[in-house]
């Protein structure tokens, strides 16, 4: 017996995003099978904003469609891709001139089904730009960036050009912006227990009582390599020290330093491991511009977290900080 509280197995996708957005109809609602879109449309001469990816990592990614930031997320199945007719679907309901920014996590199902959609998408003359996620830094610190997964730093980037297509910049200038954001962040993820995959109870990853893996996937995948379960400071400090390698930030830098749960980490653990990381900037000179302890993209019931770390040019700090939004998982008030 699976230990959730569902009802059908082959209906967790479809009541799942019912139950979604009864709980926000004045900011989401259902657009197609599986399609979550703003109940509110922005107008049609501004760039839409859609992206692509399994269900089961709730809050991400529908969680993050309303003003501001995603027009569209496009959810498949359990850990799965939606495959290329279901986002191609998406991407004909919004079809206008100013185009339309597809944001891609690098994983193959994801790519496979962009890659496929986009190809529909041009032959009846919609206009996609895709945008690929790679911030996942364990395949290495000079891995190519097809290398890298997409991990949970998407979610400040959603923010970010979700911003900058609300206040009207084209195509090619939210590309730009995303681009130069995308550079410039890097995630690193660490479990001390897999999941299970709620439509079978199967454990994706086995983790031995005391040890960790710095490096997992999104779905339980290899990653740095395993080790001795250590205090919250040395795992922060390690991760911290890796993540600041990649990136380079340096003395009066400003960055963005999130700490995501993915399903069965506490906001208790998920602080300390923050202060700490904090800390280790502060004390280099850079600055922590926007910081947060929360759930953004979890695994279901994995325990660990993912530590989010990006150097932040001007325009990223006032899109992030002070461009209002309002989908239910992120609501900026502006300044």
């Amino acid at each position: 017996m699976i230990n959730k509280f569902i009802n059908s197995t082959e209906d967790i996708t479809r009541e799942t995003l019912e139950g979604y957005v009864m709980a926000f109809p004045d900011r989401v609602k259902l657009g197609g099978e599986n399609i979550i879109v703003r109940a509110n449309a922005k107008s049609a001469d501004k760039v839409a904003i859609v992206t692509l990816g399994g269900s089961g990592h709730e809050p991400a990614l529908s969680g993050f469609v309303g003003e501001g930031m995603l027009d569209c997320s496009v959810v498949g199945d359990i850990f799965a891709a939606p495959g290329a007719q279901r986002l191609f679907q998406a991407l004909q309901l919004f079809k206008r001139d100013a185009g339309i920014l597809l944001v891609v996590l690098n994983h193959s199902g994801d790519v496979m089904s962009a890659n496929m959609a986009t190809q529909l998408a041009e032959r009846a003359g919609i206009r996609v730009v895709k945008l690929l996620t790679h911030d996942d830094i364990s395949a290495g610190l000079n891995a190519p960036d097809d290398d890298r997964r997409g991990l949970a730093g998407c979610i400040p980037l959603y923010k970010i050009i979700g911003a900058a297509a609300e206040q009207g910049k084209s195509i090619e200038e939210i590309e730009e912006i995303g681009k130069r954001f995308n550079d410039q962040v890097g995630t690193l993820a660490v479990a001390m227990r897999s999941c299970t995959h709620p439509q079978n109870g199967a454990t994706i990853a086995e983790l031995p009582a005391g040890e960790i893996e710095i490096g997992m996937g999104q779905h339980g995948e290899g990653g740095g390599g395993r080790q001795q379960l250590s205090t919250a400071d040395n795992v922060a400090t390690q991760m911290i020290s890796l993540l600041m390698r990649k990136l380079q930030p340096v003395k009066g830098d400003k960055v963005l330093l999130y700490i995501n749960g993915v399903g069965a980490t506490t906001h208790m653990e998920m602080s300390i491991i923050f202060r700490k990381a904090a800390m280790i900037l502060t004390e280099a000179g850079i600055e922590v511009a926007d910081g947060k302890i929360t759930e953004l993209l979890t695994v279901q019931e994995q325990a660990g977290f993912q530590m989010i770390l990006a150097k932040l040019d001007a325009d990223h700090v006032e899109l992030l900080k002070n461009a209002l939004s309002n989908a239910p998982y992120w609501v900026n008030i502006g300044r």
